[in-house]
């Protein structure tokens, strides 16, 4: 706007657009002009709102302040040191993020200055100006002006004048420089002659001595400065060390000899030490042994003891299921057509192991009431860190009467006919070990070493095999990796031999390089023959049974296609040899007879078996167990297509049995499930009837007995028309 009025004055004034002529040099401004203003009137829309004079007039005063309206003012709080409410100040809008106390201050604030009033400072440094001449200088300039060429000389002869002014001391100039007196701008100077000179420059003020400026910025304090301890002498006086005179000739056999001598004598002191620390050692580790030993005996001694009170009270607590176990017979088995029944009695349990299954069963051939249980796990995915093996007395139901721990779960385990201390246990991780029950526990006997000195993968069993010609220890053990080892105890270490090594038949492929591969079979069980201790049966996961002699290792003596899915245990007859039975995942039960490729009995159960055992006792009765926790009994001589017992022992949808044992000499068996707990069975009399010999053969044992009863059950399924087959349908089982 200050420019539109400006130009317009300036045309005012100059009369563009007055005197000009349409056709004249000035006659476009005007028009310019009024288009220009013409352009700059205000448009305003028809709807807009008309405000009157006194609204427009009208100031309407905005104002932004930092105060929060959400403050409340008014709040109290009661005092008890002045006995009334006493109101709280507000709370201020700034929030303090950082505050630091420091030590300097600005120069302009009101302490600063009181601090310069006191200490006589200036804050800020005086402007620099010209230097103030001197009333010589000023002198010579008016001579310099007024006289002329000729005069100048006489001037020049004054100059000592001043000249001997300069040469007084400083503290006359000083005084003479105090006495001066300035003179106001414009007032004149006389000279010598009495002549007046009027143009002379102002006198400049004299500046005052100042002190030194103090850096405002700077943080340093006098009082921070570490003070400097002057130095001081200090001298004492001791008495000199004695002092005295040495000569003697240095040759080359007199340093040697020296160094010698002092060598002896060094190694005579070691030696002396030594022999001193030895005999304490002596001292203390034969009072350690005698300790030890000492403490060894007590505790085998009170061990014992409290084995013994412990079993006789678990034998007082448990005495209604010890008699039962004993004597109590089944009544009801009188009335009964060819069925039995099983009577549960103690379950054995261990508290580490309860999430554990129970991978293995069996008893000791010397001790018939001891029997030792593997803890480990069937679910590959999810391995425990750690595995067991007990060995459970039937005196002591509450505890274990032997625990090894392992670093991982147990698989299978076999104890020596000959050697009942010697237990043979395989591990998860493929190594197989050593333990002896009479010496330490923890620690194995022997233990498989090293990347090759093992198996691949699990142990799913190991047995102990006859002694060798030399007297060795040794057993065999059988792994998902395909192969047959055989160890031997040696003196320090195993020795380890691999016996076979499993293929599948007629199962070529072509690798990657176009040679020709061969398929590995996975192990899975194994059982040696009773009287042929070279021969032995291996069951695979691929569901078929080999039998092989280890002295053919590449080779197989018979190839059975028994089953369709994993066999996983294999058992020979007790009184005849040529009669073995098998059991897989695909619910099956087979009985089968030596060299003969086709089963003779078949039995469907319903759910995968897990172990199947012969009874010791009778040459046709065996029993199974299901993942369904249930027990089969069959007995072939009473009823060749069901079992005569069926009982559930554990629940259905919790538990699942794993493994079974016939004990060898009482009528009672015990099952494991995969939770770690292992329960007692009793038979009932119609589960383990003994044959009657006839009138004419009364002089005939048992056993014999037992071997013409499954002879003449044979017999009958052998017997059949010619071009006759045995049908692959199982029989059906009732529960």
């Amino acid at each position: 706007m200050w420019r539109i009025a400006n130009k317009a004055v300036v045309l005012a004034k100059t009369g563009a657009g007055k005197g000009k002529s349409p056709g004249g040099e000035g006659a476009g401004d005007a028009d310019d002009l009024d288009a220009w203003i013409k352009s700059r009137q205000l448009l305003k829309p028809d709807d807009q709102l008309e405000l009157t004079e006194a609204e427009l007039g009208e100031e309407i005063t905005k104002v932004l302040t930092p105060t929060n309206t959400n403050v409340v003012l008014n709040l109290v709080v009661y005092s008890f040191k002045e006995g009334t409410f006493v109101k709280i100040p507000p709370a201020g809008n700034t929030v303090t993020i950082f505050q630091y106390a420091g030590n300097s201050i600005h120069v302009d604030s009101d302490e600063a200055k009181a601090q310069m009033e006191e200490t006589g400072e200036i804050g800020y440094p005086l402007p620099t100006s010209a230097p103030r001449p001197s009333e010589i200088d000023i002198l010579r300039a008016q001579k310099a002006a007024a006289l002329d060429g000729e005069e100048a000389e006489e001037a020049e002869g004054e100059e000592g004048e001043p000249g001997q002014k300069d040469e007084r001391g400083p503290e006359e100039a000083e005084e003479e420089g105090e006495e001066e007196e300035v003179m106001d701008e414009g007032e004149g100077e006389r000279t010598g002659e009495g002549e007046e000179v009027t143009d002379t420059p102002a006198a400049m003020p004299v500046a005052s001595r100042k002190r030194k400026l103090i850096n405002q910025f700077n943080f340093c304090e006098r009082a921070a400065l570490t003070y400097t301890n002057p130095k001081r002498n200090v001298e004492t006086q001791t008495i000199p060390p004695p002092r005295c005179q040495y000569g003697g000739n240095i040759l080359q056999w007199i340093i040697y000899d020296s160094y010698a001598e002092d060598f002896q004598k060094q190694k005579e002191k070691e030696k002396k030490e030594d022999k001193k620390v030895h005999r304490k050692d002596e001292v203390k580790q034969s009072k350690m042994d005698q300790k030890t030993i000492m403490a060894k005996i007590l505790n085998d001694k009170y061990l014992k003891c409290w084995q013994i009170l412990e079993r006789m009270i678990n034998q007082n607590i448990y005495k209604d299921i010890a008699n039962d176990y004993r004597y109590w017979e089944d009544p009801a088995d009188e009335y009964r057509e060819a069925e039995g029944t099983l009577l549960p009695l103690w379950k054995f349990q261990y508290d580490r192991t309860k999430k554990l299954s129970v991978t293995d069963l069996m008893f000791n051939p010397n001790y018939y009431d001891l029997f030792a249980v593997c803890f480990g796990s069937h679910d590959f995915l999810k391995q425990p860190n750690e595995g067991s093996l007990c060995l459970f007395t039937i005196k002591n139901p509450s505890y274990p009467d032997y625990i090894i721990m392992t670093p991982c779960g147990v698989m299978s385990c076999d104890i020596h006919p000959k050697y009942p201390y010697l237990v043979a246990v395989g591990l998860y991780d493929g190594n197989v070990a050593v333990y002896s029950l009479k010496d330490n526990i923890t620690n194995p006997l022997y233990m498989s070493m090293g990347i090759t000195q093992k198996h691949a993968e699990l142990v799913w069993q190991v047995k102990w095999g006859p002694d060798m010609t030399d007297g060795e220890i040794n057993f065999y053990s059988v792994s998902s990796g395909g192969r047959v080892f055989h160890w031997v105890l040696m003196p320090n270490k195993l020795m380890v031999t691999t016996i076979i090594t499993m293929y599948l038949e007629n199962a070529h492929i072509e690798g990657p390089d176009g040679t020709e591969l061969h398929l590995m079979s996975c192990g899975s069980c194994m059982r040696f023959h009773p009287t042929d201790p070279e021969v032995f049966l291996l069951g695979t996961e691929e569901g078929c049974i080999y039998k092989c002699s280890i002295a053919y290792s590449s080779k197989y003596l018979m190839t059975y296609r028994a089953h369709n899915l994993t066999v996983y245990r294999i058992d020979y007859n007790r009184f005849n040899s040529n009669i073995f039975i098998s059991c897989s995942g695909d619910w099956r039960v087979k009985v089968w007879e030596d060299m003969r490729p086709e089963p003779l009995f078949i039995f469907d159960l319903g759910s995968a078996v897990g172990d199947v055992k012969w009874a010791p006792y009778s040459s046709t009765v065996f029993a199974a167990v299901t993942n369904e926790g249930k027990v089969y009994v069959f007995d072939l001589n009473v009823n060749k297509y069901r079992a005569i017992c069926v009982q559930a022992v554990v629940p259905k949808r919790k538990n699942k049995l794993t493994r079974l044992s016939f004990n060898e000499k009482l009528p009672f068996i015990v099952v494991g499930d995969d939770k770690g707990t292992i329960t007692s069975l009793k038979l009932s009399p119609n589960l383990r009837l003994m044959v009657k010999p006839p009138k004419k053969q009364l002089y005939l044992d048992q056993h014999t007995l037992q071997v013409q009863k499954l002879e003449r059950l044979l017999s009958l399924v052998r017997e059949l028309p010619e071009g006759a087959v045995v049908s692959d349908q199982p029989a059906t089982v009732k529960s």
